[in-house]
């Protein structure tokens, strides 16, 4: 039994809401197109986006689910719980999912709705919270980790530019105050100032997920100095195709043997709508495959 496999994401092609506009391709054409890479699960992307509870299985069409992102404000009490009712919506989706081995059961990612001014300037480059604000904040992330786990799922906190878990610091503190594991993000980390074979080593007791993105520090820095936010960044090309930024991606991949990594590996390519064609969408995320192939993954 293979103790790591690797899948894919809506977010590759350029499906982040359903409401940004119409879905560049279909949520069959996508499964067909990541299936046919080679990969052997899918993130869930936007509710609905794959199915429904009722469906969902069989619109999967033998890829397993791997994960899904759930996001919440956790810097604010009143839309934390409001937001509650999105998490327990996407659990039951998750719930539908087909029969994994228990390391590859499906992963709730813990995101956070993000912080304006670090939206605007990513990368660590506006201040997150404030001292006096961790505890609450931690708090409430402990809460949504309990609420998966009510539910039979064990969650994994994704941080992400443009949010109040931005930087290698603010890793290290939301592991201080929680007990969630980390969904480790190779390109968001690389993009805010970290060292993604260095924090899988200094994290790997807490790591439960894995995103394997590659970042172009270059395209942020230009970002930067013109003053576009992290959607723009993304339609610029900040995270790159696999071997094309400054990710080190044999020593990701080494490392992952190293700490013993048992679980899913996400292969996301975060780009938006329009600015990629599908087809060119759909070769970049088989190469993407073909590279970690290469690999040993």
């Amino acid at each position: 039994m293979r103790l790591t496999s690797v899948a894919n994401a809506p977010v590759s092609f350029g499906v982040f809401e359903l409401s940004d506009a119409p879905p560049p391709l279909t949520a069959d054409e996508m499964v067909r197109a990541i299936a046919g890479a080679g990969y052997e699960g899918i993130d869930l992307g936007p509710i609905n986006y794959l199915g429904t509870k009722d469906d969902l299985a069989e619109r999967l069409d033998g890829l397993l689910l791997a994960g899904g992102w759930a996001d919440l404000r956790y810097s604010d009490a009143e839309e934390f719980k409001r937001g509650l009712t999105a998490l327990d919506a996407t659990l039951e989706v998750f719930a539908a999912a087909p029969a994994a081995p228990a390391h590859l059961a499906p992963r709730p990612t813990l995101g956070c709705s993000g912080s304006p001014a670090r939206f605007a300037r990513p990368g660590g480059n506006a201040p997150g919270l404030e001292p006096s604000q961790w505890a609450a904040y931690a708090a409430r992330v402990q809460e949504a980790a309990q609420r998966c786990r009510d539910a039979g799922f064990e969650p994994a906190f994704h941080h992400h530019l443009g949010t109040y878990v931005e930087t290698p610091e603010d890793v290290e503190r939301l592991l201080e105050l929680t007990d969630v594991q980390l969904c480790l993000d190779t390109g968001h980390l690389l993009l805010a100032g970290g060292d993604p074979v260095t924090a899988l080593r200094d994290w790997a007791a807490r790591v439960g997920h894995v995103h394997i993105k590659d970042g172009d520090r270059g395209i942020l820095a230009q970002a930067i100095a013109d003053g576009v936010d992290l959607r723009e960044l993304m339609g610029r090309g900040g995270f790159a195709p696999l071997g094309q930024g400054e990710l080190d991606l044999p020593g990701v991949v080494r490392t992952l043997e190293e700490i013993g990594y048992q679980g899913w590996v996400i292969v996301e390519q975060d780009t938006l709508p329009g600015r990629r064609s599908v087809t060119q969408n759909i070769a970049d995320q088989a190469a993407n495959r073909e590279k970690l192939r290469a690999l040993g993954l």
